[in-house]
């Protein structure tokens, strides 16, 4: 089982990606809207960088007019084979621009066999599986009170912004295969994300299976392997993914004792500021059983 986690960045070209390069243009403002013929394109970089049977995105859009109106997860499902998919919206609205929390009516998990109604454009985590899926979870994380000046991408390049904390969820999924595999995206701010952290690892004991958690957990050095009993499958750095020094996203497990772990070779698509990350899980039978 290849396992994959990406920081998709909404499609966006990496700051340092050629303008009207074949094949994509850079819009002249990162959030600008954009066409969706050009959207699409950049989707299709998107998965062609995708690897595995499970794939845990980060930062996806949902008819959002920056990304061209587009359905993000779910047309990358369907690139990849028709896969099973969830989306977590985390906001409505535009992060870095106007944007909501969702009420808790809002706090639903949309996938492949359960459509929302949901008609607002919103913003959050997906979850891709060519493994049959069992079980649905999603849960919520809360966010900081406070914000923190960060890098973030513009058509001037990496400038440092002061950035609201959004409300981070994870999902969840019970594959056939024995594995439960789960996705987030942790806050920015210190220990609010090792607090996050350690909910989501309480949240998987719970859960059948043997359990791996990816995602951006925005902590370097690390850290995660630090503060909790779980090991990183890779040590790669993703980040900036023009010239990747550090690694804020991670495939963490639980306990996988006598598994096979092989690192995969990182692909740089020239979009996104980060790289996505994959290793390949040696399921053995003693799991499929």
């Amino acid at each position: 089982m290849k396992v994959t986690s990406w920081n998709l960045l909404h499609g966006a070209a990496t700051p340092s990606a050629p303008v009207n390069e074949p094949g994509g243009a850079e819009p002249a403002n990162p959030g600008a809207p954009i066409s969706p013929e050009l959207a699409r394109d950049l989707l299709q970089r998107a998965s062609a960088s995708l690897v595995g049977e499970v794939i845990g995105l980060q930062e996806v859009d949902r008819h959002q007019p920056r990304s061209g109106g587009l359905h993000q997860v779910q047309i990358l499902a369907a690139d990849l084979g028709g896969a099973e998919w969830a989306f977590a919206p985390t906001v409505i609205g535009t992060p870095g621009e106007e944007w909501r929390p969702n009420t808790h009516a809002e706090h639903h998990l949309e996938t492949n066999s359960s459509p929302t109604s949901l008609s607002e454009r919103s913003y959050g985590i997906g979850l891709i599986s060519k493994i049959p899926v069992l079980k649905w979870h999603r849960l919520e994380l809360g966010r900081s009170i406070i914000g923190l000046p960060l890098a973030v991408p513009t058509s001037k390049g990496v400038r440092p912004l002061y950035v609201k904390d959004e409300p981070r969820v994870a999902i969840a999924a019970e594959l056939a295969n024995g594995f439960t595999v789960a996705v987030t995206h942790l806050s920015f701010v210190p220990m609010v994300n090792i607090y996050q952290l350690r909910k989501v690892q309480k949240w998987l004991a719970k859960m059948p299976g043997e359990k791996i958690l990816i995602g951006d957990l925005n902590l370097p050095f690390g850290i995660p392997e630090k503060v909790s009993s779980w090991k990183s499958l890779t040590h790669d750095a993703s980040y900036p993914s023009w010239g990747a020094k550090v690694q804020f996203d991670y495939i963490l497990a639980q306990n996988l004792n006598g598994v096979q772990i092989t690192s995969m070779a990182q692909i740089h698509p020239g979009i996104s500021d980060h790289l996505p990350i994959s290793v390949e899980v040696a399921i053995n039978h003693r799991l499929q059983k």
